[in-house]
């Protein structure tokens, strides 16, 4: 087969990769996407489509990379998030309307999210799609790298100036590049399920901390909620094992009656919690972002907002070389990405990892003054209008696709 060039390469199609390309378009560059599966395949909206919270810097960037009017539709607004500890005095509050905002965040169906990116893909200039088609096999070179692609049975010979890989949280590039990484296990799983409670949620998320970790109720379109309920790991085979009608009743005894009974409940699924977090972030020519990059805990709902943060760095890095005539993948702007991103992802896996601690440690001083400091944060507005601006990710500086 014919060889083909490109300025860069990404390595995986879902929803950082996805993104990447994207925000890509128009800046000259040319653009290969790679991805095992075929655009829009999978795609079946369903009750049990997995909710993903989005900050209100999220929505920006999904905005200025044209995504956003194909997703609002389909993403319900958060207009006020509420926390608590539960059996104990604890709690505090986020309001959209006093940080002078229509929402502080979304949450969406993974699926619609997808389904939104798909198709803002379809019409992207300067971007060829390889889906499905896999990576075989890489080599770096001084000025580029030489990849191998297979695709309905035949082998494509490809180069690349930048290697980009968003290829998820078990990346093979990463492993192939011998990126180290920090990582462990935290003990819990997260159990995850949609249901419908008999109230309305009225844009309100919730996030309970318990003995065994948070559990979170994420509004969704339909007066659905999205359910993240963190577990014991020996607690789970149990839990997973009750019927519809005993797991909710569990349910319900764990986080209250502030959205009544719970009713029709979706199919359940349940994934280990650990944390990773890449040491290095590159080598010669290749880039590791989003999953492939850091993986923290769902206390928050973080993780995706951190993955588009790479994106909209990398992407303004990439334009401002290519529009100065400058080599995507030379080691100043490797460097630049790294800098650019390093305290923004220490301290997202910091803050995850110390909360997820902190408040499933039952020790009484320590439950005690977590409880009086999120009554002080509630008290004042100084520090509740600080850590608004942290959950809608709007804190730091910030890459120019989330200004405005």
């Amino acid at each position: 087969m014919t060889r083909q060039e490109f300025d860069i390469a990404i390595v995986g199609g879902g929803m950082n990769g996805a993104a990447l390309a994207l925000a890509l378009s128009g800046s000259g560059l040319s653009v290969a996407m790679i991805e095992t599966l075929a655009l829009d395949a999978g795609y079946r909206p369903s009750y049990d489509d997995r909710g993903i919270a989005l900050a209100h810097g999220t929505a920006r960037i999904l905005k200025n990379i044209g995504v956003w009017d194909h997703l609002r539709p389909n993403a319900e607004p958060i207009r006020r998030i509420h926390v608590s500890d539960r059996g104990h005095f604890g709690f505090t509050h986020l309001d959209a309307a006093e940080e002078g905002v229509a929402a502080l965040g979304y949450v969406a169906t993974a699926h619609a999210i997808g389904a939104a990116l798909a198709t803002g893909l379809k019409s992207t200039e300067g971007l060829r799609l390889f889906c499905p088609a896999t990576l075989e096999r890489f080599t770096i070179g001084a000025d580029r790298v030489e990849l191998s692609l297979r695709q309905q049975g035949q082998s494509l010979p490809m180069g690349a100036r930048l290697l980009v890989a968003a290829d998820g949280a078990e990346s093979p590039i990463r492993s192939q590049l011998a990126i180290p990484v920090r990582e462990w296990n935290y003990g819990h799983h997260a159990l995850i399920a949609n249901l419908t409670p008999a109230l309305p949620h009225r844009g309100v998320a919730y996030e309970r901390f318990t003995d065994s970790g948070p559990l979170a109720a994420l509004p969704l379109p339909g007066n659905r909620c999205a359910i993240v309920w963190t577990a014991l790991d020996q607690q789970v085979d149990e839990i997973m094992g009750l019927d519809d009608e005993a797991f909710l009743a569990r349910l319900e005894q764990r986080f209250g009656q502030r959205l009544g009974r719970f009713g029709k409940l979706g199919a359940r699924a349940a994934y280990p919690l650990k944390m990773r977090q890449v040491r290095e972030h590159y080598r010669p020519r290749a880039l590791i972002i989003g999953n492939a990059a850091h993986t923290v805990h769902p206390i928050a709902g973080q993780g995706f907002n951190l993955g588009i943060r790479d994106v909209a760095l990398l992407a303004e890095l990439l334009i401002d070389a290519a529009r100065a005539g400058s080599d995507p993948g030379a080691e100043a702007l490797l460097q630049a990405y790294a800098a650019g991103r390093d305290r923004d992802q220490q301290a997202v896996t910091l803050a995850t990892d110390l909360l997820a601690r902190l408040f499933s440690n039952p020790l009484p001083p320590l439950r005690i003054a977590r409880d009086l400091g999120m009554l002080a944060i509630d008290l004042l507005p100084g520090a509740t209008h600080l850590l608004a601006r942290r959950a809608m990710g709007l804190g730091g500086r910030l890459p120019r696709l989330a200004r405005t």
